[in-house]
């Protein structure tokens, strides 16, 4: 029986000072990526943006201000960073298991005792230290594996983290574009408004007069009680984002500073960025990929279950009837042992951790695959939302100047007598909707740039927050790394 066993340990000792691990080693898996996008603007330009933070080319400050005050203050952000030093702990408590654990042990105890009827009753002390170690081998990878899938899913937390950080810019910046809008939305209808009450003025004054006809005074009276209730409404939408936006900035409900007017911000300049970069860039497809490491190691971590664990343990400590008699020499204990772990009959349950876990293994695969599409797709919408978004403002801004004239030209018929009332409420209802249409567009123009810009993974800056971003995605997408 010791023949076969005396043979083994050599390859065993090899196994463990080759750092034998059982289960497959990841390898970042080929997908078939776009060459280029379709929308892609020929004359962009290459950005920095390790240097250059995007939203501050919009060229406000209170815009910048409110982002860094987001930053620092947002719940969803600090949850995040919660949850990076969490899975940072649960890494360290994995990774513990590679070394030898050591403990010790101090015990005294004071006792009474009769030995037998008639004798006298003994006072005994006994007083214990002890220094206990324990060691499992890890040779066959399993621990190893599990610090492997430990480690993967602390780096995908840093990732889900720096996406919360992307998300968190380009929801503050949305929402300050939204609320300048809303604010330019409120001007037209109040202007709106303080032309269509001197209108009114005029048609009762001439109705006194006997001038005009009742008709077209309630004609006059109608379109005021409408430019009314849509000043009503943008305030109601403007209060409604004041606070939808403090909620983002971690602060409760109430007023939000303003700057420049939507028409004199500056659209940032979009980045020109290959294909293949993207995958450097998006921390979700880091995070997938960080999924598909972890799944990748439980494997042979599920596998290493086939194999037998093996333990050391011991104790070094000292036993006596006094404190001082533990330094002498009689009062040493120890024992020393070793055991070996081999399971035999489980009743499929490892088989059953193995197909768990190359099950995972898949679904974090076709997640990564599915969540580069995704990425590709983001940012052709926003291409394409640019491009055309664009091209529809401008044929707005030539309808507005088409429908003022319209309505400078109804009124002045109208006032010669040459056109109904009628014709003038037309033009000036549809100059009030184009209108209300252009200052949308200028909005929804630079919140395609927001959404090119996260779309493309430009969320990071040397400026925007404590993590540095250059370090933090060479570490997530180079794949498995060396212990922090």
């Amino acid at each position: 029986m010791r023949r076969p066993l005396f043979r083994l340990l050599p390859a065993m000792c090899a196994c463990w000072f080759a750092g034998c691990t059982v289960g497959p080693n990841y390898q970042r898996p080929a997908v078939d990526t776009p060459s280029s996008f379709r929308y892609a603007s020929p004359d962009a330009e290459v950005v920095d943006q390790g240097v250059v933070q995007w939203w501050s080319q919009f060229d406000d400050p209170v815009l910048d201000s409110l982002i860094e005050r987001a930053l620092v203050q947002n719940r969803d952000l600090a949850i995040a960073a919660a949850r990076v030093d969490e899975f940072y702990g649960r890494l360290m408590t994995t990774r513990a298991g590679l070394f030898p654990q050591i403990g010790a042990n101090f015990a005294g105890s004071r006792s009474r005792g009769v030995p037998a009827p008639g004798f006298a009753p003994t006072v005994g002390n006994q007083v214990q230290l002890d220094v206990m170690a324990s060691w499992e081998i890890d040779l066959f990878g399993r621990l190893r594996r599990m610090t492997e899938a430990a480690r993967a899913d602390y780096l995908g937390t840093q990732a889900v983290q720096q996406a919360t950080r992307i998300a968190l810019i380009a929801s503050v910046a949305t929402s300050y574009l939204l609320l300048r809008d809303l604010d330019q939305r409120l001007d037209i209808a109040k202007s709106t408004l303080a032309s269509r009450a001197d209108a009114l003025a005029l048609f009762q004054e001439r109705f006194g007069g006997g001038v005009v006809s009742q008709l077209q005074v309630s004609q006059a009276k109608s379109e005021y009680e409408s430019a009314q209730a849509s000043v009503y409404a943008f305030q109601q939408q403007i209060a409604q984002q004041e606070n939808a936006l403090s909620l983002l900035l971690g602060d409760n409900p109430g007023p939000i500073p303003r700057g420049k007017p939507l028409t004199q911000l500056s659209a940032p300049t979009i980045p020109a960025g290959l294909p293949s970069s993207l995958l450097e860039r998006r921390p979700d497809i880091l995070q997938a990929e960080q999924a598909l490491v972890s799944a990748n190691a439980s494997i042979g971590a599920a596998r290493a279950q086939y194999f037998p664990t093996i333990s050391l343990t011991g104790v070094f400590g000292a036993a006596s009837t006094a404190l001082s008699g533990l330094w002498t020499g009689p009062a040493r204990v120890w024992s020393f042992a070793g055991a070996i772990a081999q399971p035999i009959f489980t009743g499929g349950a490892i088989t059953g951790s193995v197909r768990i876990a190359e099950a995972q293994q898949q679904e974090a695969l076709f997640g990564y695959e599915q969540t580069i599409q995704s990425a590709f797709a983001d940012v052709e919408n926003a291409l394409v939302g640019v491009a055309r978004v664009r091209d529809q403002l401008q044929a707005t801004n030539r309808q507005v100047e088409a429908l003022a004239q319209y309505a400078s030209l109804a009124r002045d018929l109208y006032e010669g007598g040459y056109t109904s009332y009628l014709e003038v409420l037309d033009a000036e209802r549809s100059l009030f909707a184009a209108q209300l249409q252009q200052s949308q567009l200028q909005d929804l123009e630079l919140a395609q740039i927001v959404a090119l810009y996260k779309a493309l993974g430009y969320g990071w800056t040397v400026d925007a927050g404590s993590q540095a971003p250059a370090a933090g995605l060479n570490i997530l997408f180079s794949g498995p790394q060396a212990l922090p």
